[in-house]
């Protein structure tokens, strides 16, 4: 399960819809093909060594999900 780390004060709805998306994901591939099942971009991919990356994804307006993945 990924946990899900909420800085702006989502309401119970939008954490809901979120914990839905996140959900089903366990792989890069995973978020990649989610995101653009939703008309949503993957922004960037941010190596931090040869195990891990930050994934940023649009998320519905001025709003990004940042994965840390190792």
């Amino acid at each position: 399960m990924i946990e899900i780390t909420d800085r702006v004060g989502l309401s119970e709805a939008e954490r809901a819809r979120l914990e839905t998306f996140v959900g089903r994901q366990n792989s890069l591939h995973d978020v990649v093909v989610a995101a653009l099942a939703l008309g949503q971009s993957v922004l960037d991919v941010v190596v931090q060594d040869e195990f891990t990356h930050d994934v940023v994804v649009s998320w519905f307006g001025e709003r990004y999900l940042v994965y840390d993945t190792s």
